[in-house]
C-alpha cells in the first residue's frame, strides 16, 4: 500500500503539471487528475497514451481515435461519479451503516455529483449553455455509465473489506486503497458501456482546445468559462443527441443491461458474504 500511496502521489504531480499544456478542456483536465488520484499511475499512464499531445498541432488527430474518444468518456464519468462515491463511502463508515445502505448512499450521492455537476453543469456549453438542456441530455449516458461502474466496483469495494483489515475505517490508508481498486475495476467495466454511448453520439468524447478556441468562446459567452469548445473537424468530439434520436426502445433496453449487470454485481458480493 505504501507503494502504491507513493506512485499515486508522484502520477498525480506529473499528470497536474504536464497537463496544463495539453490542449484539452479544462474539465477534462481536471478529470484527468482526478483519475489518477483513484487509479494512480495507471491514470498517468492513460493521459499519456490516451490525451497529452505527442507533437506540436497534433491533438485532434491524436484523440479522434475511436478507443481515445471513449477513454475521454469513460474517463469523465469515473472523475465526476467517484467524487460522490467516496463521499458516500466516508459518510457511511462514519454513520456506521450497513453494506446495503452503504451502497445505496455511495449510488445516490456518485450519480447525482457526476449528473448534475460534472456532466451538466460543466458540460453545459455543448446544450448551447443551458443548465435545463444539459441535465435532459445527460441523464440516460450517465445512468447507464453508471449502473455499469458500480457494477464492477461494489464486489470489489465489498470483498476487498472482508479480507483488508482498517478497509471501513476512512482514518486508515486501506480504506483508500480498497476504494481506489474498486473505482480502477469500475473504470474497466464501464469503457465498453461508453464505446456504445460514444459510437451513438450520446456522450462526448476527448477535445481539442486551443488558447485561441477559448478565447473566441469566452468572448461569444460572454466571458464564460469555455468548458466545451470545439475542436477541428477531424477531431470534433461527439456532440450529445436528444436521447428521443436513439429509439425508446433500445435506450430501455441498455437501461436494463446496465441494471441487469449492476444486480449481477451485487448477487456476486451478497453470495459471497460482501454485505455481511
Amino acid at each position: 500500500m505504501l507503494l502504491w500511496f507513493l506512485l499515486t502521489a508522484l502520477s498525480v504531480l506529473y499528470v497536474a503539471i504536464d497537463i496544463q499544456s495539453t490542449p484539452e478542456s479544462p474539465v477534462l483536465k481536471w478529470g484527468f487528475v482526478l483519475l489518477t488520484a483513484y487509479t494512480g499511475p495507471l491514470g498517468a499512464f492513460l493521459y499519456v497514451l490516451g490525451c497529452r499531445e505527442p507533437l506540436p498541432g497534433l491533438h485532434e488527430r491524436y484523440v479522434a481515435v475511436r478507443w481515445r474518444q471513449v477513454l475521454g468518456s469513460t474517463m469523465h464519468c469515473v472523475a465526476g461519479d467517484g467524487v460522490g462515491i467516496l463521499a458516500g463511502a466516508v459518510i457511511a463508515s462514519v454513520m456506521q451503516l450497513p453494506g446495503v445502505l452503504d451502497v445505496a448512499l455511495e449510488y445516490v450521492l456518485g450519480f447525482g455529483f457526476g449528473w448534475t455537476i460534472f456532466q451538466s453543469l460543466f458540460m453545459r456549453g455543448e446544450a448551447g449553455g443551458s443548465y435545463k438542456t444539459a441535465l435532459r441530455h445527460t441523464f440516460f449516458p450517465e445512468l447507464l455509465s453508471m449502473n455499469v461502474l458500480m457494477a464492477g466496483m461494489v464486489p470489489t469495494m465489498l470483498l476487498a473489506r472482508t479480507f483488508v483489515p482498517g478497509a471501513h475505517d476512512p482514518a486508515r490508508p486501506a480504506f483508500w486503497f480498497v476504494m481506489s481498486m474498486a473505482l480502477l475495476v469500475g473504470f474497466v467495466m464501464a469503457y465498453p458501456m461508453n464505446w456504445w454511448l460514444v459510437s451513438r453520439h450520446l456522450k462526448h468524447g476527448m477535445m481539442t482546445v486551443r488558447p485561441s478556441m477559448e478565447h473566441e468562446n469566452q468572448a461569444a459567452h460572454g466571458g464564460m468559462h469555455a468548458m466545451s469548445a470545439k475542436s477541428s473537424d477531424t477531431a470534433a468530439p461527439a456532440a450529445h443527441v436528444e436521447p428521443g434520436q436513439v429509439s425508446r426502445r433500445t435506450l430501455a433496453g441498455m437501461a436494463l443491461l446496465s441494471f441487469l449487470l449492476f444486480a449481477v454485481g451485487l448477487g456476486i458480493a451478497a453470495s459471497l458474504g460482501g454485505f455481511s
